[in-house]
């Protein structure tokens, strides 16, 4: 039945002369999202995005499109030529499909898309709903106040229109509006979510990763690749960039006091992540950081870490509760993977009691025991590159 989506966005609504540029992202982002499915029409007309059904299952288009940042909602509808006898008997058809869905209210919204009709929009609701009572009888009752199903009937320039539902989309801005990002991502639960979160505001995203192989195996870097496809379901093919910090945790855990083991090896990751960054032009680094949830996330930790780089550093998560984080992982699909039992770098040479509210001059102090700028030279001269996608 359904032969069109309607695709609603935001904010974009607001952005004035530039909005066809936001639009035109959007159009070209669902596109690419839907490529695997097939080929299909998507355009806009009146402030609206379509996307043309044809013969494809409305339901797994749908899924598709709402994953799209920028889509605040998606509507399966029913578009038929310009008559308005025609927007009638297609409204019908939808009611009926709700009857059979078993619920008991409905109402009628309707839209004067062309002010030259004789109707106004409130004269239409009133004809249509009279219209659908006259036929469907009592097999459904009318509630104009807090109705279990509206039926949306639009009477456009070309066309009527007629939906009942809306599936929620997750809003934000369309991919590649607002620069590039280098996230750290790890393969806990925090640093996807923000990832996605960043992405979200209209960020294309780059990853990297850092591990210790061989204290960690290779299993621990699988499920990092694991956890960027899932990204990529919502932001495309993402660039991982994967880092082997051994040598330099080495180097700190010889040259520097124990417990300034994580704070320092936080601070070269920042120092790495800024320089590839800077050559993949990303404008940001994202973290998926919380005030005091570990040690390196106190306020005084931050700072020291903050202090490393000149870059920009996003926290979409700085002041969120655990369960909240869950919440999203668990929404977006990445927290199943997130949970997988592996170590990371973080474990090895870990300190039996680390500074929770470092000094910055002390910690700078250490890091002159350190060749800093070789350790990293040879960290990011041995670094891997990969492009991936979900499967």
């Amino acid at each position: 039945m359904y032969n069109i989506l309607i695709a609603k966005y935001g904010e974009i609504g607001v952005k004035g002369k530039n909005r066809y540029l936001f639009e035109n992202k959007l159009i070209k982002n669902i596109k690419n999202i839907l490529s695997p499915l097939g080929d299909f029409k998507v355009y806009k007309e009146y402030g609206r995005i379509y996307v043309d059904l044809e013969d494809y299952d409305y339901e797994e288009v749908v899924e598709e499109v709402r994953k799209v940042f920028g889509i605040v909602g998606v509507c399966p509808a029913v578009r038929g030529e310009k008559d308005y006898n025609k927007l009638k008997e297609i409204a019908l058809l939808v009611l009926n499909e709700k009857i059979e869905q078993g619920y008991k209210t409905f109402k009628v919204d309707s839209r004067r898309g062309d002010k030259n009709f004789e109707l106004t929009s409130q004269q239409m609701s009133l004809d249509i709903g009279g219209y659908l009572v006259s036929q469907v009888k009592d097999k459904i009752a009318v509630d104009v106040k807090n109705p279990e199903v509206k039926i949306s009937c639009e009477l456009r320039e070309n066309h009527v229109l007629v939906y009942a539902d809306t599936i929620k989309g997750y809003g934000g801005l369309p991919l590649g509006t607002n620069g590039r990002a280098l996230s750290l991502l790890s393969g806990g639960i925090d640093s996807p979510v923000a990832s996605w979160m960043v992405a979200k505001r209209g960020m294309d995203l780059e990853c990297v990763h850092f591990h210790s192989y061989p204290f960690t195996n290779e299993k621990s870097q699988e499920k990092v690749r694991d956890l960027v496809k899932i990204l990529s379901k919502y932001c495309g093919k993402i660039r991982l960039h994967k880092v082997n910090i051994i040598e330099i945790q080495k180097a700190i855990a010889s040259k520097c006091k124990d417990e300034e083991m994580t704070i320092i090896s936080r601070r070269f990751m920042m120092r790495i992540a800024e320089e590839i960054a800077n050559k993949r032009y990303c404008n940001a680094l994202v973290t998926g950081e919380s005030i005091g949830q570990v040690a390196s996330q106190t306020i005084e930790g931050l700072t020291c870490t903050n202090s490393s780089v000149s870059i920009p550093v996003f926290r979409p998560l700085i002041a969120m509760d655990k369960t909240e984080i869950v919440d999203i992982a668990q929404k977006i699909g990445t927290f199943e993977t997130s949970i997988e039992p592996e170590q990371d770098c973080c474990t090895v040479f870990a300190p039996t009691k680390p500074l929770t509210k470092p000094k910055l001059d002390r910690i700078e102090k250490s890091e002159q025991n350190l060749d800093i700028e070789k350790l990293i030279q040879d960290a990011i001269n041995n670094m891997e590159v990969e492009e991936l996608e979900f499967d």
